[in-house]
């Protein structure tokens, strides 16, 4: 139960009912109004911009046409007042027994509560990770990680079919280096002084497993082979050895693809060949130079005819190149390939999770996708920053075994998987992320995950001291969903059943908006509002939860507790979260 929708469903009435009398002309666009909670609580329950939105196309003056609407809608029963503000706005106050329902229908829906038909079974695929099979993952991986994952499970919950989908980039220079690297820790296992590790190949310690493998399986057949001998299938070997650690690493943290795309065979298969063939028959390749960078004239600059994908057609800054001078394909034809592969694979809803160094690729990337798809497909790309490790306030000093970096495995063996998938997403994903160690791990309000873990283990010890006081009344959910609960009136009380009666709308807004974050938010403002709830019975006996003198107000409680228990657990359900019963 959407309140918002249902509200939304009032005021196109109250349209169509001006449009039957004539008040309004027939043919207006709707599309455009928005129904949701105002910015501000003072102004009431409910706000919509409908006045102003239709007023143009209407011949009419905002506030004039706001009257007009204003005048049905108080005629709906739970609706307490209906004032216009500013422009045209039009709020609406709600009376109590609305946000009663809404508790009610909470309760009776249990763990589906929120569940939405927002996506109507659209196909939506989240492609995120996709790191190159150089090492492990490190910190930064594993913020688009939880990202695209949660993503993922918001979108399935508001109603959209979705396929989450990792791209193996195993088909560029990057994992010949690699190829050379476990050769180097190949040679290293059988007893030879590798010296440093020469520049440009792979330091870390995450390498020496994979060479002594080579070395168990193979002896010392490729110690003084060229290069020509051993590279493809080293290579092939240290691809499969590095991406097994990596699925190894998402496991550990909750993550888990559906599928797993790799580049080098679209490559193999002719997909790359195929862009080239399709995008020439629609017309968007020619054969021309590009200008120098702006800006700078590198000394090597040379001007020379590439073969060039028209991106400025389709909302990039400048044409970009499908092959390098050797005539090979560019990384930008490969992902090309990715996209037509899942385009013809159904998927016009396509979401990337991409790190911050990739920010400057998502314009020629949309451009490629919407050529490819003659604008029937869209991207949409998050680009999640950086994060900062620190303990304290003082950086963590750099991995051992990831040679540069803080490896993901070492992340959540320190603090523990749920804690890295909650606090990834206590800020947007294009902000920058500070994650202290110290912090994470506090009992205390400052630490998001334990603040709205602490409540959900108050929601079980309010039960649990509930069935105590009243060992032998029914205090099922469906027993609470017919309890009275219009005795629940105060301010505090209130405030959290609107906040619970929010879920559903929040769901769809944030699958809409691609924005995941906004469930970490919810959760912890909920949260607060339930501790605030007990702070207030603390100093005012009248609001414990629990008053063994007064069943029916206590079992009125009860229900509400077990609506913030079930959008906290439904919440942290979609970060992949199990909601605790007490604190230890």
């Amino acid at each position: 139960m959407n309140i918002f929708n249902t509200y939304r469903d009032y005021i196109e009435n109250s349209i169509e009912n001006l449009i039957a009398a004539g008040t309004l002309p027939a043919g207006l666009d709707s599309s455009r109004i928005t129904v949701e909670p105002p910015r501000d609580p003072a102004h009431g329950d409910v706000s919509t911009n409908a006045a102003m939105v239709l007023a143009k196309p209407a011949a009419m003056k905002p506030r004039d046409l706001a009257e007009q609407i204003a005048a049905r809608l108080r005629e709906i029963e739970g609706v307490e007042s209906v004032e216009i503000a500013g422009p045209g706005f039009i709020n609406l106050r709600l009376g109590n027994s609305v946000w009663h329902q809404c508790l009610e229908a909470a309760i009776g829906l249990g763990k589906s509560y929120g569940d939405s038909d927002h996506g109507g079974g659209r196909r939506v695929n989240v492609e995120y990770v996709s790191t190159n099979p150089t090492g492990p993952l490190h910190i930064g991986h594993a913020r688009g990680a939880v990202f695209g994952d949660v993503l993922a499970s918001l979108l399935a919950k508001a109603g959209y079919t979705v396929t989450r989908e990792y791209y193996v980039n195993d088909a560029g220079s990057q994992v010949d280096t690699l190829a050379r690297s476990a050769h180097l820790r190949y040679c290293e296992a059988l007893g030879r002084d590798i010296g440093e590790i020469p520049e440009g190949l792979y330091p870390g310690n995450y390498l020496k497993p994979i060479g002594r493998e080579l070395a168990d399986m193979n002896g010392d057949k490729w110690l003084d082979a060229p290069e020509s001998d051993w590279l493809a299938e080293i290579r092939t070997f240290a691809i499969e050895s590095m991406m097994a650690l990596i699925r190894e690493d998402l496991a550990v943290l909750g993550v888990h693809q559906d599928v797993f795309t790799s580049e080098r065979k679209l490559v193999e298969s002719g997909m790359v060949d195929e862009v080239l063939k399709t995008l020439e028959a629609m017309g968007h390749i020619y054969t021309g130079t590009l200008e120098p960078p702006k800006g700078r004239k590198p000394d090597d600059w040379e001007e020379r005819p590439q073969t060039l994908f028209r991106a400025s057609d389709f909302g990039d800054d400048i044409d970009r190149p499908l092959k390098k001078s050797d005539g090979s394909w560019t990384y930008f034809a490969s992902d090309i390939a990715n996209h037509l592969d899942k385009y013809r694979r159904g998927f016009t809803e396509m979401i990337d999770v991409w790190g911050a160094d990739h920010a400057g690729y998502v314009k020629r990337m949309q451009a490629a996708v919407k050529a490819i798809s003659s604008g029937e497909a869209e991207l949409d790309v998050k680009i999640c920053q950086l994060v900062r490790l620190t303990d304290k306030g003082q950086p963590v000093k750099m991995s051992k075994r990831g040679g540069t970096f803080v490896t993901l495995r070492e992340l959540v063996d320190e603090v523990g998987p749920e804690v890295v998938r909650f606090i990834m997403l206590t800020r947007k994903n294009d902000a920058p992320l500070d994650f202290d160690l110290a912090a994470v791990t506090a009992a205390s309000r400052d630490n998001p995950v334990w603040y709205v873990q602490y409540a959900s283990a108050r929601c079980h010890s309010v039960r649990r001291m509930a069935a105590a006081a009243f060992p032998n009344h029914d205090m099922s959910l469906s027993a609470l969903a017919r309890t009275p609960i219009s005795c629940l009136t105060d301010d505090a009380e209130l405030g959290l059943i609107k906040a619970v009666a929010g879920w559903p709308r929040l769901i769809e807004a944030a699958a809409e908006a691609h924005e995941p974050h906004r469930i970490a938010f919810f959760l912890y403002d909920t949260a607060a509002l339930f501790h605030g709830l007990w702070t207030k019975g603390k100093d005012d006996s009248s609001l414990r939860f629990v008053i063994e003198e007064d069943k029916e107000l206590t079992m009125a409680r009860q229900a509400l507790v077990r609506g913030v228990e079930t959008v906290i657990a439904s919440g942290l359900g979609i970060f992949g979260i199990e909601p605790v019963e007490e604190m230890r």
